[in-house]
C-alpha cells in the first residue's frame, strides 16, 4: 500500500532489549526477504524519526519502546537511516502479518552468528552492546524560546 505522506528518503529503526534478548522480524519483501532484522520503517512527513521509531516498531511487533539513544546513522547521496535503542515498555511480540512473517527475541551472540541476520543488522547490535552511540540531553534554546532534543 502507498502512503502519500511517507518520505521514501528517511527511515528509522530500533534496537529493543528485553530480558538479555534483542528484538528481531523475518522481512517479508525485497532484498531482505527471509532475513531477521531489527524492527523499523520510513518517517511521516510532519514526524520526528524518534516518533517514526515509536510507531514503526508498534506497528510492526506490538511493542511500545521509548527511544534513547542513536546507535548509528547511514547517510547516502538518496537518503538516511539512523537507528536508536529503545527501552522496552510495554506489548506482547507479534508479526504484522504483512512487512514481516515473525517477530523472535534472540541473544546478541545469537544473532550475531547467525546466517538469517544481515551484515548492516549485526553490526548495529555489536555497536549497541558494546555500548557505542550518542545519548539524548535536552536543552533550552534562549534564542528560539524552546526546548529541544540534541544526541551527543
Amino acid at each position: 500500500m502507498v502512503e502519500e505522506n511517507t518520505v521514501w528518503n528517511q527511515s528509522t529503526a530500533a534496537v529493543v532489549e528485553r530480558e538479555g534478548k534483542i528484538l528481531l522480524v523475518r522481512h517479508t519483501y525485497g532484498a531482505g526477504k527471509g532475513m531477521l532484522i531489527i524492527p523499523g520503517g520510513y518517517v511521516k512527513e510532519g514526524e520526528t524519526p524518534q516518533a517514526a521509531c515509536v510507531r514503526e516498531v508498534l506497528e510492526e511487533t506490538g511493542i511500545r519502546v521509548a527511544p534513547e539513544r542513536i546507535v548509528g546513522v547511514r547517510f547516502n547521496m538518496k537518503d538516511w537511516y539512523v537507528v536508536f535503542s529503545a527501552r522496552y515498555i510495554s506489548g506482547k511480540a507479534h508479526s504484522d502479518g504483512d512487512e514481516n512473517s515473525e517477530v523472535v527475541w534472540l541473544t546478541a551472540s545469537e544473532l550475531l552468528v547467525a546466517d538469517d541476520v544481515p551484515d548492516l543488522t549485526k553490526k548495529i547490535v555489536n555497536t549497541y552492546i558494546n555500548g557505542g552511540g550518542l545519548d539524548l540531553t535536552d536543552y533550552y534554546s534562549v534564542e528560539n524560546h524552546g526546548t529541544y532534543s540534541l544526541y551527543c
